[in-house]
């Protein structure tokens, strides 16, 4: 599947090229030709936007390769919209430039739905934003993996806009094999932009990814993505309140899942600053990999903990580095409230005895989620016809 759509990446790009400067299809979103009014129903969304456009309640989009939103221009995408990837020889994702803004709000029960036609894992390319926020990258700037967006600086309280009650399916397209989609790619995204109620659903790369930046997010639902259900690493270091990660029964996807949380500061440097250090609360976290990690703290990184019940993996919580060891160990960072079905496994100086010391953490083998109805059941922010 990926590696099918993999084969047509040079014929892929040349055809995003082409895509923002020419269409021959009236009912084609090409550029601003709308001057920010509505997109009629049924169009193809596709090219550069510069001045602002809407997408309109409940109508129905295609989505036809790039679809970029350059600074000073906004995206708005109203309750009920549903945005359908074309199954082609063509990248499709959108990526929101530094400068640029998305406002996509719906509600419980008229979520904004972003999926593709071939409905399997890997079939589109996500959301990609880029804001101003800090990234510990090197030189203080990066470029997004899709689309070669700069992001990165000094404004943490940059707003990108809002995204509220989305789902996003099928994510996940493999450009090579270090260059894949997320659901939503985050890259020094600033805390004026909000977040919350977004589900990433069966993608074939990270449900959610943040590259630096200071945004905060809650209320966010990952479902059977094959690799990181959330992922951090270039000094994130906002907040993530009320987050679930459900990954279904190897057996029912056919694949084995990895992490349900990977944690980097940085990979190339370990003690580059900012250091990542999000303030989490309220995690249920619940894998299918028999030897694969939970939570997986490495590559410098810190974090606060506090009330995560993570069951389904072999090691649930796994902790590596000198500089991770130490940020525990010294209390800078911290794990409260947890509860994990088997002991903390460590490569440095912090062990289960540390963490099992404190005394609202425990090690409970018998802790599990019969089904994601369990899950739902246990949280009562998951209503409503956004979470699939």
């Amino acid at each position: 599947m990926k590696t099918m759509k993999s084969k047509f990446y040079s014929l892929a790009l040349a055809a995003g090229m082409l895509s923002l400067t020419a269409c021959s299809d009236d009912n084609t979103n090409d550029s601003n030709n709308d001057k920010g009014n509505g997109i009629e129903n049924g169009s193809t969304l596709k090219g550069t936007i510069t001045e602002d456009v809407t997408l309109k309640a409940g109508n129905t989009y295609k989505l036809s390769g790039e679809y970029i939103v350059e600074a000073g221009a906004t995206l708005n995408i109203e309750e009920g919209v549903k945005i359908i990837s074309v199954y082609d020889n063509i990248v499709d994702y959108i990526l929101v430039k530094q400068g640029a803004k998305i406002n996509a709000v719906g509600t419980p029960d008229k979520p904004i739905v972003m999926t593709s036609e071939k409905e399997e894992p890997g079939a589109w390319g996500g959301i990609h934003i880029c804001g101003k926020a800090h990234t510990n990258a090197e030189g203080g700037k990066g470029s997004s993996e899709i689309g070669g967006a700069v992001y990165g600086g000094n404004d943490d309280a940059d707003n990108s806009g809002t995204l509220q009650y989305i789902r996003l399916e099928y994510t996940g397209f493999a450009f090579d094999e270090e260059h894949e989609a997320n659901g939503i790619s985050f890259y020094g995204v600033g805390n004026g932009t909000i977040v919350d109620h977004c589900e990433a659903y069966k993608g074939s790369d990270d449900g959610f990814e943040f590259f630096g930046g200071s945004v905060n997010v809650s209320n966010m639902v990952v479902v059977s993505c094959s690799d990181d259900s959330f992922d951090w690493t270039e000094g994130w270091n906002g907040k993530g309140t009320d987050l679930v990660a459900y990954q279904e029964a190897k057996a029912t996807l056919g694949y084995d899942c990895d992490c349900l949380i990977e944690a980097d500061n940085n990979e190339n440097d370990n003690a580059a600053t900012p250091v990542s250090h999000p303030v989490l609360k309220n995690l249920i976290l619940a894998g299918n990999g028999e030897s694969k990690q939970g939570i997986r703290l490495r590559r410098g990184t810190q974090a606060d903990i506090d009330n995560a019940k993570v069951c389904g993996k072999g090691q649930p919580l796994v902790v590596e580095s000198a500089l991770t060891n130490a940020s525990l160990k010294n209390g800078t960072s911290r794990l409260t409230n947890m509860t994990v079905t088997a002991a903390l496994k460590s490569d440095g100086d912090y062990t289960n005895d540390d963490f099992t010391a404190v005394t609202s953490n425990k090690v409970d083998a018998t802790l599990s989620y019969a089904s994601f109805d369990a899950i739902k059941a246990a949280c009562d922010w998951m209503k409503g016809n956004w979470i699939k």
